[in-house]
């Protein structure tokens, strides 16, 4: 987030500490609920005190709202310890005898200001501003005195300025480190940041609450979202968080999003909310239709299946929330140069170039009742197997009919077969082989390669990708994914009704999505503790209020 070459100082250690605490806190958890006998509580309000330093057009507001030391019951091997000494180690300072005296249950980073001096001439210079918590004003302005008394130690020239009624203390830096301000504002916060015109703003930002995030009416709305007991909390503005990264927003049905983190006895909830940039009469997009529980559909996908996606009602797809905020995301995202729109999309403009179909049209607009989609693992090299299962609606005959005519302008042939006695439809491409150098018309043998099979079951049609799968479904009815422990668990942890479910199995579907989003194995390394114990995650959004679009994340971790 950074981007800054120089050595680290202790203003990186605490941006790197922030977001090391909450990756703590997603990593971590379980451990807590079976071994500490502490309860880990946030503070009595879920949003951040620290918002009052922080303009309104910060793009982004990251704040762990528990004290961290309440985390070190995550611990197993003593990671957290670990974490603080290294961290500290160039620092020359004790975080147990320094800080766990005086810091309070809040620690907030914030990205201020886009450019600190606006001269575009010398680059993009972000302010950051870090804000902790204190419950020991006294304490804490010793610490800030010793960390500075420490900087010139090391080679640094100090100073300081009374501003506003509040001490600031700064110094000139050696080349080798970067530049830190600091204050205990108000007996309540102790305050860093990487630039002394940042410390001044947000000092400003008190005094003028007009300008701090706390009067800005899209935040208020957004804080109104949050979960009771949440531990840590992000808020995004679209178009500061655009410009920041050198995008224009595009499509601007939302402008901002709040994320919260509540843990549970099985697992994390991420909730987030994203906020229309309109006002509520204006806001045309329809809510997926609600489900007060799982899509019969899902008692034909097999247990094994490693991606799984439920709901209803595909044909209006196109007028939804969600279909807004997916408008919006890639429309910003084409102007990227890193092309992060077609990497994204890559996975369905590979299916529909495949079968030389158009997703809306020849399948989402017949799909008027329930439906599930599921990936199984590789059968195959470099082939997934799949599942689609749909309830009958007077469309459906229509659509299996416009399949058959694409599969049949493919080449291949629409044939009836009885597998394990029940009546099957498949579409299949013959192939001759010969078996010798000289060829006779005997020496030939004829291959029937089977590109999609599909059946009625029920009140449902029913398409697989090939024998082995539909089989599979043929011989699980008590082997399906509705019945599956882990599946149960994750959905019970998603408020009803719901837009549906996108579940996926992390332990079945690693590699493939690794694939599909390259970017994902990086993530993977900063989140070790994480990814190595993750065993599920599921996806839903729920909630009808016009101009907000709220959703959910379920992460599921090893016991």
């Amino acid at each position: 987030m950074l981007n800054v070459n120089r050595q680290s100082s202790f203003f990186t250690f605490l941006v790197a500490g922030a977001i090391a605490f909450i990756l703590f806190v997603i990593g971590g958890y379980y451990w807590f609920f079976v071994k500490s006998p502490v309860n880990l509580v946030a503070s009595s309000s879920p949003q951040s005190s620290a918002a009052i330093f922080v303009s309104k057009f910060s793009p982004i507001t990251v704040s762990l709202l528990v004290n961290p030391d309440k985390l070190q019951a995550l611990e197993r091997e003593g990671e957290l310890s670990k974490l603080k000494t290294s961290l500290l180690a160039k620092s020359n300072i004790d975080y147990q005898e320094d800080i766990q005296p005086w810091l309070g249950n809040e620690i907030t980073l914030a990205v201020t200001s886009l450019d600190i001096d606006r001269e575009p001439e010398n680059g993009q210079q972000p302010g950051y501003l870090l804000a902790l918590a204190t419950t020991q004003p006294q304490k804490s302005r010793e610490f800030v005195d010793l960390l500075f008394s420490k900087r010139v130690l090391a080679g640094g020239n100090l100073a300081t300025e009374e501003y506003e009624g509040v001490k600031l203390i700064y110094d000139n830096p050696p080349p080798k480190q970067e530049f830190l301000a600091g204050a205990v504002v108000g007996n309540e916060f102790v305050l860093f940041a990487n630039d002394l015109k940042v410390l001044k703003d947000a000092i400003n930002n008190v005094q003028a609450p007009d300008l701090n995030l706390n009067s800005y009416v899209q935040y208020q709305k957004a804080t109104e979202q949050l979960p009771k007991g949440a531990v840590a909390a992000a808020f995004l503005n679209f178009p500061s968080l655009a410009k920041w990264q050198g995008l224009e927003l595009q499509e601007s049905t939302y402008d901002s999003e709040i994320i919260s983190f509540v843990l549970n006895s099985k697992g994390l909830i991420a909730e987030t909310s994203f906020l229309s940039a309109t006002s509520l009469e204006n806001v045309t997009a329809s809510p997926a239709p609600s489900l007060s529980k799982p899509v019969g559909a899902l008692q034909y996908i097999p247990t094994s299946a490693g991606l799984a996606i439920s709901g209803t009602n595909l044909s209006n797809l196109g007028d939804t929330d969600l279909a807004k905020l997916w408008k919006q995301v890639t429309a910003t995202l084409a102007v990227s140069k890193e092309g992060v729109k077609s990497k994204m999309a890559k996975p369905l403009t590979d299916l529909q170039n495949r079968w030389g179909i158009n997703l809306p049209e020849d399948i989402f607009s017949w799909v008027e009742g329930e439906y599930a989609i599921a990936l199984l693992p590789q059968k195959q090299p470099a082939s997934n197997s799949w599942v689609f299962v749909v309830e009958q609606s007077p469309k459906v005959a229509e659509g299996i009919a416009r399949l058959d005519a694409i599969a049949s302008a493919k080449g291949l042939n629409v044939n009836s077969l009885s597998l394990n006695q029940q009546k099957i439809s498949a579409w299949t491409e013959l192939i001759a082989n010969s078996n010798k150098a000289d060829v006779k018309p005997s020496a030939y043998t004829v291959e029937t390669k089977v590109q999609g099979v599909h059946t009625t079951l029920g009140n449902y049609e029913i398409f697989a990708s090939d024998l082995e799968t539909m089989a599979e479904i043929l011989n699980a009815k008590d082997n399906s994914l509705i019945k599956n422990r882990d599946f149960q668990d994750s959905i019970a942890a998603i408020p009803q009704p719901n837009q549906g479910y996108i579940y996926l199995d992390w332990t079945k579907s690693q590699k493939l999505v690794e694939r599909q989003l390259p970017i994902l194995k990086l993530v993977e390394v900063v989140g070790k503790p994480f990814f190595e114990n993750l065993r599920s995650l599921t996806v839903s959004s729920y909630g009808n209020d016009p101009g907000l679009l709220k959703g959910g994340v379920f992460l599921k971790l090893k016991p």
